[in-house]
């Protein structure tokens, strides 16, 4: 039986459904399988599948592999930069700043996952040039927003201190107490005239 208006033998073509968020949300599913499968585990169909698209869809969007994770790393730096500032509004003590700086050591679920995309880039950045230059900008953004708060050379090395000390919470099976956590940062983070710091509190 065919339905009206339909009659046998029609092979039109149905319009595709519009969707057009489909692209993003592939590359958002790339990233969800990159933080569970790494680089090398990561495939064209488990993206689709976490993106609830055909197979298809994944490959016409994105000539390969290797163009997805590019794509999906230059989403996941936008989006981080965009996080990362938001953090500090309305910071005004050093008090405020340090406990900001605390709370990404201590990772939510959330930030634990950003944590782990972000050594994966640094990581698939050590042997491909385009994905060390977007590393080397979001360093540089991060740098930035530090450095409203330490000034641009302590900038520099507080975000090395605080680099570790995230791969160190990643890693540990027990991870520091938020005091000794705190503790590091606020020796790090030691105003001017104080001693015991290489980092100067910078307009707090």
């Amino acid at each position: 039986m065919t339905l009206p208006g339909s009659p046998a033998g029609d092979t039109r073509r149905r319009p595709r459904r519009h969707d057009p968020g489909r692209r993003t949300r592939i590359l958002d599913a790339a990233l969800d399988v990159l933080v569970e499968h790494g680089l090398a585990g990561m495939t064209h169909r488990q993206v689709a599948a976490r993106a609830d698209v055909p197979l298809g869809s994944v490959t016409y969007h994105f000539a390969g592999l290797a163009e997805l994770r590019a794509q999906a790393f230059a989403r996941f730096v936008e989006l981080q930069d965009a996080a990362f500032e938001s953090l500090f509004d309305g910071i005004g003590t050093r008090d405020e700043f340090v406990a900001v700086l605390v709370d990404l050591v201590h990772a939510s679920p959330a930030r634990r996952r950003s944590a782990v995309l972000g050594f994966e880039l640094h990581l698939a950045a050590l042997r491909n040039p385009e994905l060390r230059v977007l590393a080397e900008a979001w360093t540089r953004s991060s740098q930035a927003v530090l450095a409203r708060f330490v000034g641009a050379e302590a900038a520099v090395d507080l975000d090395e201190l605080l680099e570790g000390m995230i791969m160190h919470a990643l890693l540990a099976a027990g991870p520091r107490s938020r005091e000794a956590v705190r503790a590091t940062i606020e020796r790090a983070v030691e105003p001017a005239g104080r001693g015991g710091g290489h980092v100067r509190a910078h307009g707090l």
